[in-house]
């Protein structure tokens, strides 16, 4: 279980990148979304899913590491980054801006996102970057209907 659970929450090891791991993190969720089709009936639940994943390995990292929220665990960050693209259509520059935005609203944690860290154990982990990826998921679908 907990060769499992650490191979969820670290996106097989990426986490465990010394160089700006929630980057990488999404990053590698930007890589597979790409693949994902842009179906709202397959995305959905690919997301709760993967939330669902995210609450039960963070939960086991915190036990394991003894920190409140491990710099190793990026599932967040790719639960928030999906969220950020749902259904946005696949061009580069859209992409792009959904992953910059996404970064720059969980870096910077504005308004409710960084209240959101307050929540106690792996809600605290998995809510603000689904707070940041409806962010800037809202900021992207206004962008992809005047481009």
């Amino acid at each position: 279980m907990k060769t499992i659970a650490t191979l969820a929450s670290t996106l097989f090891y990426i986490g465990k990148i010394p160089f700006m791991p929630g980057t990488m993190g999404s990053l590698f969720a930007v890589i597979i979304w790409y693949f994902i089709p842009n179906d709202l009936f397959i995305q959905v639940p690919l997301i709760a899913v993967t939330f669902a994943i995210g609450m039960w390995s963070s939960r086991f990292m915190i036990n394991e590491t003894e920190e409140n929220d491990p710099s190793c665990v990026v599932i967040d960050e790719l639960v928030g980054m999906w969220i950020a693209l749902l259904y946005a259509p696949h061009r580069p520059l859209l992409i792009i801006t959904a992953f910059v935005l996404f970064r720059i609203f969980d870096i910077f944690k504005p308004s409710i996102i960084n209240d959101s860290q307050k929540l106690q154990g792996a809600w605290g982990i998995m809510v603000d970057d689904v707070l940041a990826g409806v962010f800037a998921w809202c900021m992207v679908m206004g962008i992809s209907t005047i481009c």
